[in-house]
């Protein structure tokens, strides 16, 4: 085989893998941009905004140490999926977690005041079999704070795990941006080898062979 001949098949296939791995980046990359776009669209559809730098309480600044895209995010309207991690996250959970507090059920979650809420009703139906209305009126009010605080619990997890689904979704966005990104290089790449590769083909003497008995390489014609 003539090595031009060999050179422009390996170009020409290097040509037609350039252009599927561009087609496929292309795709992607459609993928990327609505990925984006929704979730900036949704979550432009909510109004939320950052709370000023002002305004924070130093509690909210220093709650954790990723609080701090607090003052990065400060006064911002919601658009990324970074923002709702870190309103999700910080903004929403320190909130709950001094609900909890105030509450005098710090760590609860929606999920644990289930079980909490159970037991003081029993312990007022307990209270009020024995006549004593003193321990039924506290765990009385206890239940009540379990009650309204379940209630700002489901509110607040229900918010946060939207935020953070939306967030998961803004991440799978950035890694088909990413993807799109590798592939547009190695389409780049290949076209770059194969136009060298067509160079070369047009710069190899015709005469010149390849798969052949080395003295039949690069036949010389006669001028006998």
């Amino acid at each position: 085989m003539k090595r031009r001949t060999l050179d422009i098949i390996l170009a020409g296939g290097g040509i037609m893998v350039a252009a599927l791995l561009l087609a496929l980046g292309f795709a992607i990359f459609t993928q990327y941009t609505f990925a984006q776009d929704y979730v900036k669209e949704e979550l432009g559809a909510q109004k939320i905004a950052f709370a000023t730098a002002d305004k924070l309480t130093d509690a909210e600044k220093n709650w954790k140490p990723g609080s701090s895209c607090l003052v990065t995010y400060a006064g911002q309207n919601m658009e990324t999926g970074a923002q709702a991690e870190c309103y999700a996250k910080y903004y929403i959970a320190v909130h709950m977690d001094t609900a909890a507090k105030n509450a005098g059920f710090p760590g609860a979650t929606y999920a644990t005041l289930g079980p909490i809420r159970s037991g003081l009703t029993a312990d007022i139906a307990a209270a009020k079999s024995k006549g004593d209305t003193t321990a039924a009126a506290d765990a009385q009010k206890k239940l009540d704070a379990a009650t309204s605080l379940r209630t700002t619990m489901q509110t607040g997890e229900t918010l946060r795990g939207m935020l953070l689904t939306v967030f998961g979704f803004s991440v799978l966005g950035d890694k088909a941006g990413l993807a799109a990104n590798i592939l547009f290089g190695l389409a780049a790449i290949m076209f770059a080898l194969s136009t060298a590769g067509f160079v070369h083909a047009f710069v190899t003497p015709k005469e010149k062979a390849v798969f052949s008995p080395a003295g039949e390489r690069t036949r010389i014609p006669s001028h006998a």
